[in-house]
């Protein structure tokens, strides 16, 4: 059946994916390295999952600490100034520290892994105003 087998191609090959720009040029292999099928299902080590969640694992940890203490209305405030905090951000590309959700969770006094050798994604390289600011709206 050549029929079936056509349309399941047409199906599931879209015309974005073989463009001009072509399929190849979209995975920079010096920045992500060589692709590999298994490495997006599984972690590639089995702590990977536990670091990935740590902060989510602590925090719950303390709210239910913290209910334990001083009951239900103590970690309900505190997420309600988590949420508070997390809405209050610079403009996209000027580098945000967050020190208020440092403040909160208590790490602004601690000197870790991300205050040294910080997260790719908040380079310092800025990028033009005008064309993040319409990314970050949705008009581009």
């Amino acid at each position: 059946n050549s029929r079936g087998t056509v349309s399941l191609l047409k199906d599931s090959i879209s015309f974005t994916d073989v463009s001009a720009s072509g399929l190849f040029e979209g995975h920079d292999l010096l920045r992500r390295g060589f692709t590999s099928v298994k490495n997006e299902l599984l972690p590639s080590h089995p702590l990977e999952l536990t670091e990935k969640n740590f902060q989510l694992n602590q925090d719950k940890t303390n709210f239910a600490r913290l209910r334990n203490i001083q009951g239900i209305h103590a970690p309900l405030k505190l997420q309600m100034e988590f949420r508070a905090v997390k809405q209050v951000q610079r403009l996209p590309f000027l580098h945000s520290s967050n020190m208020a959700m440092d403040i909160l969770r208590g790490n602004d006094e601690c000197i870790g892994f991300e205050d040294i050798l910080n997260d790719p994604s908040q380079s310092e390289v800025m990028g033009e105003p005008h064309m993040m600011m319409e990314h970050k709206l949705g008009l581009l």
